[in-house]
């Protein structure tokens, strides 16, 4: 049995990595601001208060956390953002670098005394984030804050190398979910998570800092 953190586990992709995890016999620490009645039915440790905009929250989680050791840090949470070139919102895209990039960078620092020698981390970003298969420009502040996540995942999966800990940086595919206004082009979050579950576990040293979508594609950068 493994003991996983996720972020952004009361709704959506996080909520589902809780569930499948749980169901196959993992020990599911559940992060998220606010509960919701989904997760609280799961019956994981659920840690609420965690706000990416608040670093001093990661250090207060880290000290409940205390000795406790991670197998695997799931950076998930996240929000998305509309600004477009007609539509510019600079503090848009302040507010995205800092959920989606500096936030989960901070919180992952915050909390590598809880990882060691064969844990993984990984980071839920998307192929919006890629510069090489970008054709449709426009999403200014989503796409620059997935592209700084991802370069944050590679320059750790360099760092943390002689640590032996690996790193992921994962999309899950267009997932029907309230971020993507449950679409119906999309695939559902069991779907989405069983790939991305299964892309966990084939992580190793040798495949760390790979940008990967959840169906095992490697994506360009």
């Amino acid at each position: 049995m493994s003991t996983y953190l996720v972020t952004g586990a009361n709704r959506g992709i996080g909520l589902e990595f809780c569930r499948q995890l749980q169901s196959r016999g993992d020990s599911v620490i559940a992060v998220c601001r606010q509960s919701s009645r989904d997760l609280d039915q799961l019956g994981v440790q659920v840690e609420t208060g965690l706000d990416l905009t608040v670093p001093s929250t990661f250090t207060q989680l880290q000290q409940r956390l205390g000795s406790q050791k991670l197998d695997v840090l799931i950076n998930n949470a996240g929000a998305y953002g509309l600004t477009t070139l007609e539509n510019f919102d600079p503090e848009e895209i302040l507010t995205l670098f800092q959920v989606n990039a500096l936030g989960p960078l901070q919180f992952t620092h915050a909390l590598l005394p809880n990882l060691g020698p064969g844990s993984k981390i990984i980071f839920i970003t998307s192929r919006m984030g890629s510069i090489g298969d970008n054709t449709s420009g426009s999403s200014y502040s989503y796409r620059m804050s997935k592209v700084a996540l991802s370069m944050a995942g590679k320059s750790l999966a360099i760092d943390l190398q002689p640590r032996h800990i690996a790193v992921a940086i994962l999309h899950p595919g267009l997932v029907q979910t309230r971020m993507t206004g449950f679409t119906s082009h999309g695939i559902s979050p069991e779907q989405s998570v069983k790939g991305l579950i299964q892309r966990t576990d084939d992580l190793s040293l040798d495949s760390s800092g790979t940008f990967w979508h959840a169906n095992g594609e490697v994506l360009p950068w």
